[in-house]
């Protein structure tokens, strides 16, 4: 029963935190550009603007536009199942799925969406939709070699396995390691959409192209999404402070003050890590679309020499 509570305060962990922890990155970005910012709470106050609104939706939609909403919000839930989120220990929904099935749900959640921007029939998301499957392109191949590096070094591809191999003496200072750590830093910008792959502030309907997945959305579907949204970030950061990178501070034990210390530390991890993602988006402008491959392929190199030097255990 405690393992079961302890998977349920995982789940509310990552529910209750990632607008907190969008807010808190919002607000560390506009003071790196001298400004004051929202407050860190504004993106509970937009989900309670938007819950309260009604859904539009164009009259030659079909089921897919509302289905997308419930799918992709439901993603990131079940991959926080599936990674260590508080405890280092495996809880009884671990071994679902491994780091792929993991990647093809959060995967899946993106595709309804894309769907559903497909069956708005509109031109803007149409041509958002082409430019995020060009990243995509280039995207997932850098995450299969991150999951196939992580795995080399693991002999596994369950989260909490590769979790517990990486934090060994034999692999913690390991360039092996770091290139790993690199990889996925790189992935989480473009997955996510951040500055120099796309700017999330965007407005401009021809320059957009993660924000343009929820161009026509409204009312709940857009809470929905954006929320999704917002956990989808943490969940990804949490693979790469808790799985790629160390579980300090994860909880040994399915207690009550273990748990709430895994949720302080894992707070202040993603906030460090999300303080350097900020930072990078402030030293670099961003890319043009032609040049976004370039990025990734770049980012794919430092995967494959991740997975080479795993493999022939070099490093």
């Amino acid at each position: 029963m405690r393992l079961v509570l302890a998977q349920a305060c995982a789940v509310l962990f990552v529910l209750a935190f990632a607008p907190l922890y969008r807010g808190i990155l919002d607000r560390i970005q506009a003071r790196l550009f001298f400004r004051v910012g929202p407050p860190v709470v504004q993106p509970y106050r937009n989900l309670q603007k938007w819950f309260a609104k009604e859904t539009l939706r164009s009259n030659r939609t079909t089921w897919i536009s509302g289905l997308a909403p419930i799918v992709y919000f439901c993603a990131p839930i079940i991959v926080t199942m599936l990674i260590p989120t508080l405890t280092r220990n495996p809880l009884p929904f671990a071994f679902m799925a491994d780091m792929l099935g993991g990647g093809f749900i959060l995967g899946a959640g993106g595709f309804f969406l894309l769907l559903a921007d497909l069956d708005a029939n509109s031109p803007f998301t149409a041509l958002g939709v082409s430019r995020i499957r060009l990243v995509g392109v280039f995207a997932e191949p850098l995450i299969t070699l991150i999951v196939f590096g992580a795995a080399a070094v693991g002999n596994s591809t369950i989260p909490f396995t590769v979790n517990a191999a990486l934090a060994s003496s034999q692999w913690v200072t390991s360039p092996t390691h770091w290139m790993l750590l690199l990889a996925w830093f790189l992935f989480w910008i473009a997955e996510t959409g951040r500055i120099p792959v796309d700017n999330p502030t965007s407005t401009s309907e021809l320059s957009l192209i993660d924000p343009a997945r929820t161009f026509e959305a409204s009312g709940p579907d857009l809470a929905l999404y954006e929320w999704g949204g917002w956990m989808k970030f943490m969940v990804i950061g949490l693979i790469g402070v808790n799985v790629l990178g160390t579980p300090w501070g994860l909880a040994s034990t399915a207690q009550p003050v273990p748990l709430l210390w895994a949720m302080a530390t894992d707070a202040i991890k993603l906030v460090l890590v999300g303080t350097v993602l900020v930072a990078t988006e402030a030293s670099f402008a961003k890319l043009r679309l032609l040049r976004i491959p370039e990025f990734l392929t770049a980012s794919s190199v430092v995967a494959l020499l991740a997975v080479l030097l795993a493999t022939t255990r070099v490093f």
